[in-house]
């Protein structure tokens, strides 16, 4: 009784009794659901577009954000140095189209995984050459991000927002938004539409999936920079970072593989969860379920709706 009491009430008796430190937590999920969402829609963006499932996405967030800083070590202006990293996540993304994705062609899916392994690895090692394996800070001042907190008094208790989630929440919510309207409204967006229905389909009407796959790339490249640049700033620069992207699995089991909104969804929906999960039942199972309860709300949902709350269900006549 003790138990199920512990369990069912308590956690929502303090909820009632101190609105303030729920707000707190809300707030400090949802920050963390969006950037979530950010490492998600890198994933969808590719899924859609060849079908492959990019496990690069979390190396690729690490490489752009020690490319900026690294560039910006060496003597390079911050804003420089930003230019320069998105002109180097572009050489990327015609890299890969060049080198892996075209000679790969009508391959199986799980060569294709497993070519997103070996690029990888050869970022983590081209990485370590070039800006070494030490942790570095992200450049938060030189890129002119705010500091501090504002600190509101609400729902009688004091609620403190740090200005860089302020800025991080805004600005991923913008990109967001951005590139659904970008991929829903323009040319290009129909067309990667058109390639993720029917890769021959779209050739026949002179799509190029060449160029698709470029752009594809290279706005998940985009995407990955922004999101290094803010998860970097919250602590350092470093290798473990990638380890943050595969929270973008839970996020994508939710919202489904194939959906922008999905991603949106899914990413506050996990940041939120864990959030409340760590600060009201952790306690009780000894704290540190940060770590691992996203992919415990990601196993359960696949028991109710395996295809995620946006993805399309595959019905196959045998």
């Amino acid at each position: 009784m003790d138990l199920l009491h512990a369990v069912f009430v308590d956690p929502f008796a303090q909820m009632i009794r101190s609105p303030d430190l729920l707000a707190q937590t809300i707030w400090e999920g949802f920050v963390g659901g969006v950037l979530y969402s950010l490492i998600a829609l890198g994933f969808v963006l590719i899924f859609k577009a060849s079908g492959v499932f990019n496990f690069a996405q979390g190396i690729m967030m690490v490489f752009a954000a020690l490319t900026l800083v690294g560039l910006h070590e060496k003597g390079v202006p911050a804003w420089i140095a930003l230019i320069l990293t998105i002109a180097v996540m572009y050489a990327l993304a015609v890299g890969i189209e060049r080198l892996v994705l075209r000679p790969l062609v009508n391959q199986p899916d799980i060569i294709l995984l497993m070519a997103t392994f070996g690029i990888t690895y050869f970022l983590i090692g081209f990485g370590e050459l070039v800006f070494g394996g030490n942790p570095k800070s992200m450049i938060t001042k030189e890129l002119f991000l705010p500091s501090g907190s504002i600190d509101l008094h609400v729902l009688g208790g004091r609620v403190q927002l740090q200005k860089l989630d302020i800025a991080a929440a805004a600005i991923a919510l913008i990109m967001v938004a951005g590139l659904a309207l970008f991929f829903q409204k323009t040319r290009i967006g129909r067309a990667l539409r058109a390639v993720a229905d029917d890769h021959q389909a779209a050739l026949s009407v002179g799509i190029s999936l060449n160029q698709i796959w470029v752009i594809v790339w290279f706005t998940a490249g985009v995407v990955a920079l922004a999101t290094g640049i803010f998860w970097g700033a919250r602590s350092d620069v470093s290798f473990a970072l990638q380890v943050v992207a595969l929270k973008a699995l839970p996020v994508l089991i939710l919202g489904g593989l194939t959906s922008v909104p999905g991603a949106i969804v899914g990413g506050l929906i996990i940041g939120i969860g864990e959030k409340l999960g760590e600060f009201y039942w952790g306690p009780l199972l000894g704290g540190g379920i940060e770590s691992w309860l996203a992919y415990v709300i990601a196993l359960a949902f696949l028991l109710f709706r395996p295809q995620g709350l946006f993805g399309e269900k595959i019905i196959e006549r045998i």
